[in-house]
C-alpha cells in the first residue's frame, strides 16, 4: 500500500486549502483514512478521519466546522478541505490508513503512512 499526500502550501489566515491523499496497492473497503498533523517538537495529532466504504467522518474539536474530509472511491483519493485556516493550523499534514473502519485518533493504530505535506498559514 502506498499513500501520497499533496496540496499543501502557503495561505493567509482565513484562506482555504484542499489536501489530497492518493492510495494505491490494494482495495480499501474496510479501512479508515486518517489525517494527522505535526509541528516541530510535537507528536502527530489526529485531525480528521473518514471510513473508506461508508464515508463516516470524524474530526478533532479544533477543526470541526472548518475542515471536511471526503473521498472519491473510483480514484482512490481522500480529500481534506480546510477552510477558515488559522496560524495554529500550520503543520506538516500526513494521511494514514488503518486496517479497520473503527475510528481512532492514535497514530500508532495506523498501518500505512504517506509522506507529509507542509501547510503554512500566515497571520
Amino acid at each position: 500500500v502506498q499513500l501520497q499526500a499533496s496540496g499543501g502550501g502557503l495561505v493567509q489566515t482565513g484562506g482555504s486549502l484542499r489536501l489530497s491523499c492518493s492510495a494505491s496497492g490494494r482495495t480499501f473497503s474496510h479501512y479508515l483514512v486518517g489525517w494527522f498533523r505535526q509541528t516541530p517538537g510535537e507528536d502527530r495529532k489526529f485531525v480528521a478521519g473518514i471510513t473508506w466504504s461508508g464515508g463516516s467522518t470524524y474530526y478533532a474539536d479544533s477543526v470541526k466546522g472548518r475542515f471536511t474530509s471526503s473521498k472519491d472511491n473510483a480514484k482512490n483519493i481522500v480529500y481534506l478541505q480546510m477552510n477558515s485556516l488559522k496560524p495554529e493550523d500550520t503543520a506538516v499534514y500526513y494521511c494514514a490508513l488503518k486496517r479497520s473502519a473503527a475510528p481512532d485518533g492514535r497514530p500508532e493504530r495506523y498501518h500505512y503512512w504517506g509522506q507529509g505535506t507542509q501547510v503554512t498559514v500566515s497571520s
